[in-house]
């Protein structure tokens, strides 16, 4: 009974640290970032495939996946068309095309659940910031019932409709085999993304312009500035080295450690950079969230829908959202000046410095 008892302690303490070890290979293959003696070819490859692999799990089980997983999913799906807007120069026209359609399509079947969520969380926020205003509200009340109710209709038809969820697994699938056959030029730094990271910059000013010159009331320029702000916070985490220090050999000569300091400098501002793009696309979110939600309130008046907002309620929210949407918008375009204030070719240095290998 000893040996037996040994024996299955054994197998079960392999079986753990096999999980462990799978755990932890699958973390460093879904890793933002060039690793260690990662070129950037193979790197982007590796990210590419390890997204879709974290997307794959949270929707291809057998299990209904929680608002959680599908948020992770959207994310995910996100970084994916970032990564592909970043080697746009480099695909070809016709594969460019395929992917990012398959990967727009995989996240508008998951799509209506996550939005229906965002407008119930949306509504949410707002009472808990205008608590005394709004809480108890008895339109206030009916509303969030109703978007409840819509939102659990809305995962049933999506998350919890199997059919669904394998129609996206079987496109994200064939997406994965696609990548996996990628054959990148591994040119030496970044020039691997030059053009595309230029490009998605000039993007980013182009379109923080038209949002400075739009009204108040224009919800797409904000909303088309905020697609670009995304992509330049996931080109940014991708390009910034995960390990900076742990490429290559230590620097030999007073000029080699030079270079890696500067490189380490570089390397530690691209992620700050990345965490403005991440604050001002919050900020663009919730500014869109808002929008949604006012047109929503304001829809079901006209139409008189069952359970609509009586006057006075509807009257005093949509200030509300008025003057926080006021605000969000002047703090967007603040840290819009500050986060595109560099020209395009000052950023490219940047991404160089951080590539530097000493």
């Amino acid at each position: 009974m000893a040996t037996v008892a040994a024996s299955v302690a054994v197998g079960v303490g392999v079986s753990i640290a096999g999980r462990l070890v799978r755990e932890r290979r699958a973390r460093r293959e879904r890793q933002l970032g060039l690793l260690g003696g990662e070129h950037l070819a193979g790197g982007l490859q590796r990210m590419a495939l390890g997204q879709l692999d974290l997307a794959l799990e949270a929707i291809d089980g057998g299990d209904t996946p929680d608002e959680k997983a599908v948020h992770e999913t959207r994310k995910a799906l996100k970084r994916l068309r970032a990564l592909l807007r970043l080697l746009e120069p480099q695909l070809q026209a016709d594969a460019y095309a395929r992917e990012d359609a398959a990967l727009g399509d995989a996240g508008r079947r998951l799509g209506g659940a996550r939005d229906a969520d965002v407008m119930l969380a949306t509504l949410d926020a707002l009472v808990e910031r205008h608590h005394d205003a709004l809480a108890g509200r008895s339109g206030v009340i009916r509303l969030r019932a109703t978007l409840l109710t819509e939102r659990d209709r809305a995962r049933r038809q999506t998350l919890g409709d199997p059919s669904t969820r394998a129609q996206a697994a079987a496109e994200l699938r064939a997406c994965r085999v696609r990548m996996a056959a990628w054959q990148l030029p591994d040119r030496p730094g970044p020039e691997l993304v030059e053009a595309g990271l230029l490009r998605l910059y000039r993007q980013g000013r182009s379109r923080h312009r038209r949002a400075s010159r739009a009204k108040a009331s224009d919800v797409l320029a904000m909303h088309r500035w905020r697609k670009r702000v995304k992509d330049l916070r996931y080109a940014a985490e991708m390009l910034a080295p995960a390990d900076p220090r742990g490429r290559g050999e230590p620097p030999k000569g007073k000029r080699a450690r030079l270079r890696r300091k500067r490189a380490l400098a570089d390397a530690a501002r691209l992620r700050r950079l990345a965490r403005r793009a991440d604050r001002l696309g919050e900020w663009l979110g919730e500014d869109h969230d808002l929008a949604v939600l006012a047109e929503r309130i304001s829809a079901d008046a006209e139409r008189g829908a069952p359970g609509a907002i009586g006057r006075r309620t509807r009257k005093r929210i949509l200030k509300l959202i008025v003057k926080r949407r006021r605000r969000l918008r002047r703090r967007a375009l603040r840290e819009g000046e500050r986060l595109y204030g560099q020209s395009p070719k000052k950023l490219m240095r940047l991404v160089r410095g951080a590539h530097e290998r000493g």
